[in-house]
């Protein structure tokens, strides 16, 4: 079938109306059917009365066209229609005609063409589609106006094109806010957004609606739930626990288990219609809502016990079989081998019918019911015939006595009431039939909450009122002799039931007898009209459950690998046919349940089966009581009846309920679904759900963040929190990851990226780039934030972080960004602008952070040659990328917005490959794999900086962070040094304390430097005490420091006294004679610190030293760059840390 345009493949084009379009198209009032008519002449139809052109001029001003154009159509927008649509019938056009005219009553008006809900989905044969708006966005017509605007729809709200109908992009605010001017679908989308690839895929495979077998509520819940509820349970097991519970506790039993049951449907029936439910049954009911970790554990495990209980079943079947063979003795070898042969041809034959299609599983299903109730009612009608010969096996027909004497307990061979449970609770754990196959119901909303729900209300009462039937009917303990029948009342100490009705079973109580409610498992059968039907309804309720077991098992398998919770088993999520039949699925059930059915040992296993049944019912209740505790806007179940409350009680009960009935199952149980959760965390799939869980966390984070908020900031709580201006994450890494050294798990860490350049260029890379990075930062285990703003400069955009950024108490205080290297070739104005950052930072009460690295940290250029190298490969391989669209960049031939941080380089994104990679992605993009293509040589500067990017990923060893505090700051100079030792790659380095003196009170200002350390608790290895700070520098040193700042001088004093103020006034960056000398003394104090660092802290792993103030508006831009290169050149890296003069440390406790 030729399917029409998905949202991806679909075309606005927006013309403006020509105010001289009087007689053209488009006037008001006039629809594109009946402007087409105009235009062809044919179909007989008079044309509509043109307005007037001045009218229509007039009302043409601002107004614009919107074209709907179907890219598999070779006719530009905008032409005369179709062969096709010319050569339309007659017919077709008046019935288009007359259905325009009758909703002129109605919403559409104004020449709008009304489409059908079933036509909108079905294929068309003409190459334009004029859509109502009231049906779909695409129609330059919104209740009588020109508008792309669009109406509320549910295909605007659909995930994928699927059978249900077609995905619609609704337009974005882009394209009708933005400019006409501008190209508003640009990047090829109507939305400019990118499909995922599940989304392509969906929309090029979307399935034939002809053929797909969906089950309405009956046939697809109730059915399965009833039939799996009414297991052998209901014929063998029973009247054993009425005998030891007694009708009364039987009761409680049967109402204990319904009590969890129906708290466990109504908590599913709340998920279930809580959104559209896909196929994968309790899996995708719990991942969906506490997400994959809980969802992929209880997944497996559940998968897994329907393919065991398949063989449980089996079993049951063969050994009722088998006791037939005995009972006339037909046994084919021994009792066991033939459980074997009968489970293996069984299992045969229901995979035979399972692989056949849920059609043929369905019909089968339906028939094992009809044969199932035909039992029950055949036990029903038997309680009324009169027993005569049936009396010495125990059963009297309905009588007070034995009513009254089963109401009460009689628990023997040390059963307790618990034990009794454990044995019947098994019997309800059929409720999730029907969900089990939610993806082939045709509307698993109404089907799951019914069909569940009034299944386990019929089944216990059929349930109670067998307990009922036969408590009332049969008594405890039987002989079966004919011999023990007397006279009522002539038997002395005989006071029982059986006695007033005229027998006497006094001897079971010393001997074993064969019959009565305690001894007989088919007493069923003997209480029934025809007791074949009962062991019909016995081989009907096994296959049943062994059948729902083997169509379920392979479901839910499939749906958990679809998702890729775990990789290895992908194989396994391909589906077959119309119906997506998990075949692969089917056959690794198949030897499963085999390979159970062999072993032939099933008693050891069901207790761990049942517990993993109760396991994933006890999650899905509590996933209803998270879900409403996290207080999510999208939880909204359209069934009302549940309560987070109950929901909670109902998830202890289950957990309950699985150590009652084996406690070492239940550990084993929970000991594997946390191996399983704990292995999924680790794995992290690639999955956002939206769960409850990541609504909790959500809710947690607010909460804290507010009461956060109401507390004092007090100095034993300081921490640095960072914004760091990296730019691009990824083009800075060496900076990310020093920062991210002291500021791990210790305070937090913004990368501010200041994008300029064109506006909507840079909006779009922000709305980009806030998900890439963010991602990138979360797969390279940075724990920092990504905040990108758009500003005019650097400067401006710096503001706009340091005042905006942050949540309460976690706003950053530190304002950290690398040295600006090439400050001597780059515009002034750039400096002047990296300057005032540093003067606006101080402004707002921020430390200062400046960070050098000899070689540099921008390799945003080698990600460059990078990306262009990678562009050719995948131009020469097409076939070997696989391209994740949601991370892939904007076209690279498309002109991008400068992006700045600390220098004027621009930031460029890293490239998709390297993003995806763990780890290393950032710091080794050039070296961490073959290119296939050619190569771009690197420089040996480039070399250097590229090694040099992954400097501070590797262990430091044992080194020295030197750390001259030579101005107190109020500590932050102390305390980023101390807050790197205690990290794992600097665990190892030793802190050396360096600060100025007088060179007679060396001995005295150590002593007191080491009192204050040992005060503050921080370890160090040394202090020294600089003396001759204070000395003149070396004349070489001068001379290079002034030659450095040469091109940057106004030189007053050479020229005109109008000139040098009004070249001040243009430059202001620039030094004047009279800057130089007063602030001489302070720049030869550069120059000395200079050869002081080099002479003691050449070889030191890190310096950490105080940044020197310059005075705001006194000293120029120039002046105060050329200090902190020549304090910071041809050393180490180097930190260069100002705090904001508020103590970050204390010695009080």
């Amino acid at each position: 079938m030729p399917l029409r345009p998905v949202a991806s493949q679909s075309r606005f084009q927006v013309d403006l109306v020509s105010e001289g379009t009087g007689g053209g198209d488009g006037q008001k009032g006039q629809s594109p059917g009946s402007a087409q008519e105009k235009g062809d002449g044919g179909g007989g139809a008079a044309p509509a009365p043109a307005s007037p052109p001045a009218a229509a001029a007039e009302e043409a001003k601002g107004r614009f066209r919107v074209n709907f154009v179907d890219p598999a159509s070779d006719e530009p927008p905008g032409c005369s229609p179709s062969a096709a649509a010319v050569a339309a019938a007659p017919e077709q056009q008046q019935q288009q005609q007359q259905a325009a005219s009758e909703s002129m009553n109605g919403y559409p008006q104004n020449g709008d063409t009304m489409l059908s809900e079933g036509s909108l989905h079905s294929a068309g044969t003409t190459t334009h589609h004029y859509y109502d708006t009231h049906s779909n966005t695409y129609y330059l017509r919104t209740f009588g106006h020109n508008t792309i605007d669009a109406v509320p729809r549910i295909d605007h709200y659909r995930n994928t094109v699927a059978q249900l109908g077609e995905k619609l992009i609704r337009p974005s605010l882009a394209e009708l806010h933005d400019e006409l001017d501008k190209e508003p679908f640009e990047d090829g989308y109507v939305n400019g957004e990118e499909t995922s690839p599940a989304e392509e895929a969906v929309s090029k495979h979307v399935a034939d609606s002809k053929g797909v077998v969906k089950f309405g509520w009956v046939k697809g819940v109730l059915v399965r739930c009833m039939l799996n509820i009414w297991g052998v349970m209901l014929f063998i097991r029973l009247t054993w626990i009425v005998g030891h519970a007694g009708i009364g506790l039987s009761l409680v039993v049967i109402g204990m288990a319904t009590v969890v049951t129906t708290i466990t449907g109504l908590s599913t029936s709340a998920i279930t219609t809580n959104g559209f439910v896909r196929g994968g049954g309790a899996y995708y009911l719990i991942s969906r809502s506490l997400g994959p970790e809980f969802g992929g554990a209880i997944g497996l495990i559940f998968a897994f016990a329907n393919a065991v209980a398949v063989a449980m079943y089996v079993v049951g079947f063969a050994e009722t079989v088998r006791d037939l063979l005995v009972e006339h003795n037909a046994l084919m070898i021994d009792e066991t081998n033939d459980i074997r042969i009968i489970g293996t041809i069984t299992i045969v034959v229901l995979f035979g019918i399972s692989v056949a299609g849920m059609e043929w599983e369905a019909k089968a299903q339906i028939v094992l019911l009809g044969i199932l109730l035909i039992s029950i009612v055949n036990f029903t009608v038997g309680t009324f015939i009169p027993a005569n010969d049936k009396r010495a096996k125990g059963f009297f027909n309905y009588q007070n006595e034995i009513f009254y004497e089963n109401f009460g307990p009689d628990f023997r061979d040390g059963e307790g009431f618990f034990s009794v449970f454990a044995i019947f609770f098994p019997a309800a754990t059929g409720i999730l039939a029907g969900a089990n196959i939610s993806g082939d119901l045709a509307d698993p909303q109404l089907a799951i909450p019914k069909g569940t729900l009034l299944a386990i209300l019929i089944t216990t009462i059929v349930y109670a009122g067998a307990a009922v039937s036969t408590g009332s009917c049969i008594v405890r303990d039987a002989t079966g002799n004919l011999t023990d029948a007397i006279l009522p009342g002539t038997v002395v100490n005989c006071t029982n039931a059986a006695c007033k009705l005229g027998f006497n079973f006094s001897s079971c109580a010393t001997n074993t007898c064969l019959y009565g409610l305690m001894n007989d498992f088919q007493v069923m059968s003997l209480v029934s009209g025809f007791g074949p039907l009962i062991t019909a309804g016995i081989f009907s309720a096994t296959l049943s459950s062994a059948l729902a077991s083997l169509v379920s098992a392979p479901k839910i398998f499939q749906a958990l690998c679809k998702d890729n919770i775990y990789p290895g088993l992908h194989v396994f999520s391909v589906g077959y046919g119309k119906n997506n039949e998990p075949l692969r699925g089917y056959v690794l059930t198949f030897f499963i349940g085999l390979g159970f059915i062999l072993i032939a040992e099933l008693n050891l296993i069901a207790p761990i089966i049942s517990n993993f049944f109760l396991a994933s019912y006890a999650l899905i209740n509590f996933s209803v009581f998270h879900a409403s505790l996290a207080k999510s806007p999208g939880w909204r179940p359209a069934f009302r009846y549940y309560n987070m409350w109950i929901s909670l009680i109902g998830a202890i009960l289950c957990c309950g309920v699985m150590f009652v009935i084996n406690w070492w199952a239940a550990l084993s149980t929970n000991v594997i679904v946390l191996a399983l959760y704990i292995y999924v965390t680790y794995k992290k799939p690639d999955v956002n759900w939206g769960s409850s869980t990541q609504a909790l966390t959500y809710l947690n984070a607010l909460q804290h963040a507010i009461r956060l908020t109401g507390v004092e900031d007090h100095v034993k709580n300081f921490r640095p929190q960072c914004l760091l201006m990296t730019g691009a994450p990824t083009s800075r890494p060496a900076l990310l990851h020093l920062v991210h050294a002291f500021t791990k798990n210790v305070g937090l860490v913004v990368c501010g990226h200041v994008h300029t350049g064109p506006r909507r260029q840079a909006l779009k890379e922000i709305s980009t780039d806030q998900a890439k990075y963010q991602r990138w930062l979360i797969k390279n285990k940075m724990k920092a934030f990504y905040a990108p703003v758009y500003a005019e400069d650097l400067r401006e955009g710096t503001q706009f972080l340091l005042q905006a950024v942050g949540l309460g108490r976690m706003r950053p205080n530190t304002l950290v960004f690398g040295f600006k290297k090439d400050w001597h070739q780059a515009l002034m104005k750039d400096v002047e602008n990296y300057i005032n950052t540093i003067h606006d930072a101080f402004d707002y009460q921020y430390g200062v952070v400046v960070i050098r690295l000899k070689e540099g940290f921008n390799i945003s250029h080698l990600q460059a040659q990078e990306e262009l190298c990678t562009s050719q490969e995948k131009s020469a391989h097409p076939k070997d990328i696989v391209v994740n669209l949601e991370h892939s960049d904007a076209d690279s031939s498309k002109p991008s917005s400068k992006s700045v941080s600390e220098t004027n380089s621009p930031a460029v994104s890293q490239d998709q490959k390297d993003e995806e990679d763990d780890g290393k992605a950032s710091t080794q993009p050039l070296l961490k794999k073959e290119a296939k293509g050619p190569s771009v040589p690197l420089t040996m500067t480039d070399q250097k900086l590229l090694q040099a990017s992954s400097r501070f990923q590797k262990k430091q060893g044992k080194g020295t962070i030197d750390v001259w505090w030579l101005f107190d700051d109020g500590g932050l100079t102390l305390l980023i040094p101390y807050l790197l030792t205690t990290k794992k790659k600097w665990k190892d380095c030793k802190i050396r304390v360096f600060i100025g003196g007088k060179i007679n009170r060396i001995d005295h200002d150590r002593r007191t430097m080491a009192t204050l350390l040992s005060k503050f608790r921080i370890d160090f290895s040394d202090i020294t005490v600089l003396g001759d700070m204070n000395t003149k520098p070396s004349k070489e040193n001068i001379a290079a420091f002034e030659e450095m700042i040469e091109p940057f001088r106004l030189h007053e004093d050479d020229k005109e006294q109008e000139a040098s103020e009004k070249m001040k006034e243009e430059e202001p960056w620039r030094i004047t004679d009279n800057e130089l000398e007063i602030y001489r003394m302070k720049t030869y104090r550069q120059i000395r610190l200079n050869e002081l660092l080099r002479e003691n802290s050449g070889t030191a792993n890190l310096i950490v030293m105080s940044l020197p103030v310059a005075r705001k508006g006194a000293v120029s831009s120039a002046l105060y760059m050329a200090w902190i290169e020549t304090l910071s050149k041809d050393l180490p890296p180097i930190l260069l840390v100002r705090g904001n003069h508020q103590s970050v440390l204390t010695f009080y406790s």
